[in-house]
This record gives structure tokens, sequence and C-alpha cells, in this order.
């Protein structure tokens, strides 16, 4: 099997990879060869048995998709983006990555298979922000998409051609709008969400964080563990179980900014809580309350999906995968 993974040099690309290289199998079959893209040459993983390769390259451009493409993955995983705050800061960037990038893997997947019969598994990455108030109390997968963001939109337009193009049977397509992930590793990023993983990264190594929201600020979560489980399992389902509705949400928990900061001092106690300081930020504010805060993903739960159930679990996940089991660093 062939598995190619564009955005493969972010969090959630460098988590997937690790577990396709320590699994060495996909839905039974072994991975043989693996195709590592993004715009910053991702790290070539170390301990896998086949062949490995590793691009720099912009999916954006219209020559980038159909030389991928020639190479015939059987699985795509499509996580390239630029994040929601960048997006909205950037208009023609937005478009031009999160949108153009995508309608150009899609139409190159088509013209290789007009070549000679292909449909590869595509596992495309959507959001929760294609989601746009005023929400009913719990949003499930049959809620209008009206988004209130550009990253949204171009997400939402993204679904509606995975979905067409599913249905044509150039694909087998499937997307999965991911919650905020939570807690994200590493340096904060331009995601008007960094704050929810900022708010408990920090404290856990000793360090202040910035609360730009008030506390009582609701929002879906779940972990980096949970997001890679969200895509191997999306690479192996039967997709016939979801008929022609190609898009569906992934399972999270629901919980405030205060319910996040009291499962830190549960689990790291209040000196980390103590590292917290309020400072209110209007364009943060805004673009926040316009987002969702729970969801009804019972679809995806019958399908097998599944996420934490409680913030301390999150929490106890990140410390366990990124601090060596230890707080404080």
């Amino acid at each position: 099997m062939h598995v190619l993974i564009l955005g493969a040099a972010g969090m959630v690309g460098r988590k997937l990879t690790e577990r396709l290289v320590a699994d060495t199998t996909l839905g039974g079959q072994a991975i043989e060869r693996l195709t590592l893209v993004d715009v910053i040459a991702p790290a070539s993983p170390a301990g896998f048995p086949g062949e490995v390769e590793t691009l720099e390259a912009d999916l954006s451009s219209p020559e980038t998709a159909p030389g991928l493409v020639a190479k015939r993955p059987d699985v795509v995983f499509h996580l390239a983006a630029i994040v929601s705050g960048e997006a909205e800061a950037d208009f023609d960037k937005g478009y031009r990555i999160n949108l153009d990038g995508t309608r150009y893997l899609f139409e190159a997947i088509r013209q290789e298979g007009l070549r000679e019969p292909y449909r590869p598994r595509v596992v495309f990455t959507s959001s929760i922000a294609v989601f746009g108030a005023p929400f009913p109390e719990r949003i499930g997968d049959e809620f209008f998409t009206t988004p209130l963001t550009s990253y949204g939109t171009q997400k939402a337009i993204g679904e509606l051609l995975l979905a067409d193009y599913s249905r044509r049977g150039f694909l087998d397509g499937i997307g999965i709008r991911l919650p905020t992930i939570c807690i994200r590793p590493g340096k904060p990023n331009k995601a008007a969400s960094g704050f929810f993983s900022n708010i408990l990264r920090e404290p856990l190594s000793g360090q202040e964080a910035v609360l730009p929201v008030s506390k009582d600020v609701r929002h879906w979560f779940a972990s980096p563990r949970a997001a890679v489980g969200f895509l191997v399992h999306a690479a192996t389902l039967d997709l016939t179980q979801l008929g022609w509705r190609r898009n569906l949400s992934m399972p999270g928990l629901s919980a405030t900014v205060g319910e996040e900061i009291e499962a830190l001092r549960r689990v790291a106690g209040e000196k980390a809580v103590k590292l917290i300081r309020d400072e209110p930020d209007s364009t943060i504010i805004g673009i926040v309350d316009g987002w969702a805060r729970d969801f009804d993903t019972s679809r995806a739960a019958a399908l097998g999906f599944k996420a934490e159930s409680s913030m301390d679990a999150i929490i106890t996940a990140h410390v366990e995968d990124e601090l060596g089991g230890t707080i404080g660093g």
C-alpha cells in the first residue's frame, strides 16, 4: 500500500506519520510506501521498513497535485491548510491554499482516473467551523453549513467538492470535521483557537499563558491522540455505510474555559493555574462568538469513531505524550 500525507510537517501530520510507521499496516494491508508532503520538508521517519519520500511542495501550485497523484497512492490524507486566524487575516492566501489546493488535488485524481481506472481513498480534514451561529443546543450533521469565517467557508466548499467527486466515482472520499485539537504541542500558531491549548500547555511546562476570552466560553475539543485515531479509522472504514453524506462531525468533549482551568488545577495544582493571565482580545472574542459549542455525534460514534470524555483525560494524554509524564518541564 502507498500512503500520501499532505500537510505531513504539521502537528497532526507528524503524529499520523508516527502512528503509521509504528503500525506498519493500514486496514490490514502492509504499508510499503509513504510519501510525506508539506511546504516545509517533513522529517523522514526512523524505523520504517518501506520506502519513504519527503517532499517540499505547495499544493496551491497547479503543477504540484498532478505530480503527486501520478504515483497513484492508495490512500490520501489531505491535512494541508492554513489555520483559521491566518485565513481570516489574509483572504487571498486562505482561498488559494484551503480551496484552490483542494480543488487541484481532487481534479488531479479525476484526470489520473481518466487515463487509467483509479479511485483512491481520500480522507479530508474539515472543521466544525463550517457551522455558524445561531446554533441549536447540540449540532447534528444535518445542521446548515453557514460558516461565519473565511476558513469555515473554504472547508465547507471542500466538503461539497469531496461529496460530488465521490458521487461521480472519481475518488472514495470521507470528510471528518475535527474538533479543536487540544492540547497542541509545540509553539502557538496563528489559529484563533490556539489559546484553548495555550492556557494548558504553557502552565504545564511552568510558563505563563494569556487568556483572551471569558471563562464561560464553551467549545468542542479532542486530543491529538483522538485526531490521529479519527484519521486512521476514516481511512479503513467501509464508506458504503455513509451513503452520499460523506462528511461528518467527529466525537469530542464540550467544555468551558473555566472547566479547562479546573481540570488543570486537578492535574497540575494551583501553581499552574496562577500562570494564566486574563488579557481580553476583542478580535479573538468576536471570532469565538461565532463558533459552535456542542455536537450530537451519534452518527460518527455508531461508525466507530472515539474521543475522550473528560478534560482531565485530554490533559493527561498531553503529559504522557509530550512531557514524558512529568509536569512543570
